[in-house]
């Protein structure tokens, strides 16, 4: 018999935690256009930003000081006293290698390869870190209890996401739960409309933007199932459709489309969910990981184990 989730509460760890500028970042897709500009020029620019008075920043960034004054509402700021103070405090935590990389990970023709690969680098290396300090343990404990009485779980994603989707298909599936990964978005659809509320439905999008992942995660809500979104934008209307949201803290370079940074947050984030079911269930995942590892070694040429 699986054993229900028996993690503590631990609210707020992701709010004390997790970096202002990547905070802002994560909040741009869900702003107003002014805004977005605000908070795109503080994590351009938040050395600059920290000494700069309201009203400087409103003139770098076109927008009218109450603009300003909003922004800071708008991602969990009291004012722009506290943004400053927030700033000071994160640059100052910052290694020597976040001050060389600093407002940019964007990758120029003049680049060489090797400053290209340093570049991408860091930039995965910063976004699984990130979303460590993002996710809360509170809200991914209650996932895995879901997860780990569920009768069957569906994941939704298109492109990169999909990828990453089927990724924890595979994984819960070796462990003996019954899942299926859907990145055709009419089969999603179908999927969605047969669940119930003995049913998970986990939607992964990084932008969490995209109308066909959207539409399957509210269709499956609609039909009772517990709706999950796995997500870098925490106020998408992604996130609104979901009953639990797993944030990620991707950071890009120019290449956005290559989804590199966003593919590996999204996949420590499925990492520590199919880590946290296993455990919960574990006789039957140690049995279920035994008996699939013993059929598949068959296939291996002989005398390499």
């Amino acid at each position: 018999m699986a054993m229900a989730a028996s993690w503590g509460s631990n609210r707020g760890f992701a709010e004390s935690r997790v970096p202002l500028t990547t905070r802002i970042r994560g909040a741009l897709g869900g702003l107003q256009p002014a805004m977005a500009r605000v908070g795109s020029f503080i994590v351009a620019h938040p050395k600059d930003v920290a000494g700069m008075t309201i009203s400087s920043l409103a003139e770098a960034t076109e927008v009218s000081e109450a603009t300003v004054v909003r922004f800071c509402r708008e991602v969990g700021i009291d004012g722009y006293s506290q943004l400053r103070l927030g700033l000071a405090l994160e640059l100052g935590a910052r290694s020597e290698v976040d001050d060389r990389f600093e407002g940019s990970t964007d990758i120029s023709p003049e680049d060489t390869l090797a400053s290209a690969v340093e570049k991408i680098l860091y930039a995965d290396a910063r976004s699984v870190e990130d979303t460590a300090k993002s996710i809360s343990m509170e809200t991914l404990a209650a996932v895995v209890g879901h997860v780990t009485n569920a009768r069957r779980i569906d994941i939704f994603g298109v492109g990169a996401s999909g990828l990453v989707g089927l990724d924890l298909h595979q994984k819960l599936h070796r462990i003996g739960l019954i899942s299926f990964s859907h990145i055709d978005p009419h089969q999603a659809m179908v999927s969605a409309a047969l669940l119930d509320d003995t049913c998970v439905a986990i939607a992964i999008s990084h932008s969490g933007v995209t109308t066909d992942t959207i539409e399957a995660l509210a269709t499956a809500k609609k039909k009772g199932a517990t709706s999950v979104a796995v997500t870098n934008a925490p106020r998408s209307p992604l996130a609104a459709a979901a009953d639990y949201v797993l944030t990620t803290s991707a950071m890009e370079t120019t290449f956005r489309s290559a989804a590199t940074g966003s593919r590996l947050a999204q996949l420590a984030v499925v990492d520590s969910l199919f880590v946290g079911v296993a455990q919960q269930r574990f006789e039957e995942s140690m049995h279920a990981l035994d008996e699939t590892r013993r059929v598949i070694a068959s296939k291996r040429v002989h005398g390499t184990e």
